[in-house]
């Protein structure tokens, strides 16, 4: 049974037989990693692996949830302390009262919800559960609001419920999502344009490493702070440089000596990732794959030899990858130290990416990884 209808069913057996449907996807980026909270640029697309939400108004004012994936059910009034719920319930909580401080109150509801977005492969599962619900409740209730306050209102519920303090992107993409498109998101000020991404005769293979090294939260903080810290530098003899995107890649070697090694690989990778989100683009433009997968192999050995946030079972998957003919390009997705690998792979040579990397990973590591074919899907909606 598929999970949408698995929810269906779930909320028919728990609550009734009145509901609308609603749904939110996971996400993918193509290309610009970290380059979010250094005002830069970044190239998701929404994917067709999604959160399914089944939900009812009612009278009164507690508010009933069901967890399919979770098989658990918590049930709340808006006063309670949500340190009390189960972690899945904080955020579709957090939705509720990040809506109330735009003044936009929800009444009681009933909801069952579930997905097929995998657990833990930085496909931005939270995120697909925040949108759900905010796109949800802004059509039940009618609060008129538009897509970016949506994706603004799940990120805040994550900040400050979840606790979490992530950058804007995953609720964008999972809002914001267009079948056939990527979209470049620009950090700083929030615009944004939809690119083309006509696979043909290729597809995306993610490789999940099913890892999660624990240096992920500390070395992600200590990246941003050694962002801000160059930044801090190169901005004494120029003060429009208020964040690396305000700094060429080139002109990053000048400031070696002032800012150290280490602080200079970090602005280092960070520019040219942010110029190379605008030449994909171009790629797209054109036509251009083997281009695109090209800028996707220099993100992957960036990542790992410059900003140092890859790990041994991302550089393997990598590496395997670049030896087989069909693979475009391919590099680690997300924040590091784990999580999945995203393949540009022609259709016909998906199976020799798949059992090539399977020996070696299990040969190397004593498991093997696991795999997920994505299309691009489009943004969070009513199922009618």
């Amino acid at each position: 049974m598929k999970k949408k209808d698995q929810v269906i069913a779930a909320f028919e057996h728990k609550y009734g037989k009145e509901y609308r449907v609603f749904f939110a996807p996971g996400r993918i980026n193509i290309i610009g990693e970290h380059t979010d909270y250094n005002n830069g640029f970044v190239l998701p697309a929404a994917i067709d692996k999604c959160i399914y939400l089944a939900i009812q108004p009612i009278a009164g004012n507690t508010t009933y949830i069901h967890s399919v994936d979770f098989d658990e059910e918590v049930s709340f009034t808006l006063d309670v302390d949500h340190k009390t719920l189960p972690h899945w319930a904080l955020y579709p909580f957090g939705v509720i009262k990040e809506l109330q401080k735009l003044g936009k109150n929800s009444g009681a509801f009933r909801a069952a919800f579930g997905g097929d977005i995998p657990e833990g492969a930085g496909l931005s599962s939270s995120a697909a559960l925040e949108s759900v619900f905010a796109t949800a409740l802004n059509s039940l209730f009618d609060f008129g609001l538009d897509k970016m306050t949506l994706a603004k209102t799940g990120q805040m519920a994550e900040h400050n419920y979840a606790g979490v303090m992530c950058g804007i992107m995953d609720q964008f993409a999972s809002i914001h999502g267009k079948k056939g498109h990527v979209m470049k998101l620009d950090c700083r000020s929030l615009e944004f344009e939809y690119f083309p991404l006509e696979l043909g005769e290729y597809e995306l293979l993610l490789i999940d490493t099913r890892v999660k090294h624990s240096l992920a939260s500390s070395e992600y903080n200590s990246r941003r702070k050694d962002c801000e810290e160059g930044v801090m530098i190169m901005r004494r003899d120029n003060s429009q440089r208020k964040s690396l995107r305000d700094i060429r890649s080139k002109d990053v070697i000048t400031f070696l000596g002032s800012i150290g090694e280490q602080v200079y690989m970090r602005c280092q990778f960070v520019t040219e990732e942010i110029e190379r989100v605008g030449y994909t683009c171009e790629s797209l433009l054109e036509g251009d794959l083997e281009q695109v997968g090209r800028y996707m192999f220099e993100t992957h050995e960036g990542l790992s030899k410059l900003y140092h946030v890859s790990c041994p079972e991302l550089d393997l998957l990598a590496d395997v990858a670049a030896e087989i003919p069909g693979v475009l390009g391919a590099r680690m997705m997300g924040g590091g130290f784990g999580g999945c690998t995203i393949n540009l792979v022609k259709s016909t040579e998906v199976p020799v990416l798949i059992e090539t990397t399977r020996k070696k990973y299990l040969d190397a590591f004593g498991k093997e990884p696991e795999y997920y074919k994505v299309n691009t899907g489009d943004g969070a909606g009513e199922i009618i």
